[in-house]
């Protein structure tokens, strides 16, 4: 990371001011980039005794939906006395003289997220399976909150929201293609996003949804036993389909039966040994929690993956216009068409729950 990026990150004397205004005054003071992030911004700070976390957009990026922190706030704050665990929020600010866009401030948890491999002391068969119990089960206490009654009642429009999911990912795609058809075609999405429109369900149940929930943006406590500490990323959330949901989430959990990944490089695989919960179960542990059946499977998680398909290939059109060095986008050219035919195979019946 350039020192010139960091500065345009943070401003840590007038960082340094707000705290002091808004906390305790202390005498150790540390500000630090989390890089796993690949949307908005997440900076860690040591505030005497305290470890927060800082919330806010990219430099250089107006606060659209894709980066507006200030709504993963009021999401973050309206759930955080509920059942569904979240870091304690603490404020947001408008004010860009001090970070240079708007942010927010949250109490820092202290465990693990499970993104390349399982820590030493969860490789055993019952701790295994409790990692995707919880998993689950977090997302059912989601998709169970009376989202009125915290204050969520205009979050969203619930209605429609599963056919704009398909329009706005085809539009996505539309986009990418104005570049990327000069390098390569990929005929399977144009078949995938016309059976994605022709099998739009009518009508869905309308809950608060995460729009990013997976196994990478939760985290676990320190102890012997998983327990699902914080959800985070928030900032896709809004009231919609529950099963769209859980589609995403099933596509990035691996069965030891599933073919090779799509995008290897991408790809966590431990969730494939012995003791881990399949799909199916943990299907079934959703509609056992919830009281809603994941009807329609199959297009559920073939929209998930489609939707992974436009990622990639709007990586690929900035790789192409100069507008990344990310050494990933270029593998886009052959890692998209492998997404579209994995979204067939779901499609197909050759790629079940």
């Amino acid at each position: 990371m350039s020192d010139e990026y960091y500065e345009r990150l943070v401003d840590e004397d007038a960082l340094a001011a707000f705290l002091d205004d808004n906390l305790e005054s202390v005498e150790e003071y540390e500000v630090r980039r989390h890089r796993e992030g690949h949307s908005n911004e997440t900076l860690f700070v040591t505030w005497g005794e305290r470890e927060l976390v800082i919330r806010r957009p990219p430099p250089g990026e107006t606060a659209d939906t894709a980066h507006d922190v200030l709504r993963e706030y009021q999401v973050t704050n309206a759930v955080a006395y509920t059942d569904i665990p979240v870091p304690e929020p603490l404020f947001a600010c408008e004010d860009h003289d001090i970070i240079g866009s708007d942010f927010y401030v949250m109490e820092r948890l202290e465990g693990d997220v499970l993104r390349e491999d399982e820590p030493e002391r969860f490789a055993n068969l019952d701790a295994r399976a409790r990692i995707g119990e919880e998993l689950v089960d977090t997302l059912a206490t989601i998709h169970n909150l009376e989202y009125k009654s915290v204050g969520l009642g205009e979050f969203g429009r619930p209605a429609g929201y599963t056919q704009r999911q398909v329009d706005r990912w085809g539009q996505q795609l539309m986009w990418a293609f104005d570049v990327t058809a000069e390098e390569r075609e990929v005929p399977d999405l144009y078949d995938v996003g016309e059976w994605l429109q022709e099998n739009v369900p009518g009508e869905h149940p309308h809950t608060l949804v995460h729009g990013d929930y997976k196994l990478d943006n939760v985290m676990f406590g320190p102890g012997e036993t998983p327990e699902l500490v914080g959800v985070f990323d928030w900032e896709m959330a809004t009231l919609g389909d529950p099963r769209a949901d859980l589609g995403w989430m099933l596509s990035y959990w691996r069965d030891s039966k599933d073919p090779k990944p799509s995008i290897p490089e991408l790809t966590t695989r431990f969730m494939e040994r012995e003791g881990y919960s399949s799909r199916r179960e943990l299907v079934d542990r959703w509609e056992s929690q919830t009281g809603y059946s994941f009807a329609n499977d199959r297009f559920y998680r073939a929209l998930a993956v489609y939707k992974l398909a436009g990622l990639g290939e709007m990586f690929f059109r900035r790789y192409l216009e100069g507008n990344s060095d990310d050494p990933m986008y270029p593998k886009m050219e052959d890692r998209v068409p492998a997404l579209a035919a994995r979204a067939k195979r779901i499609i197909n019946g050759e790629e079940p729950l």
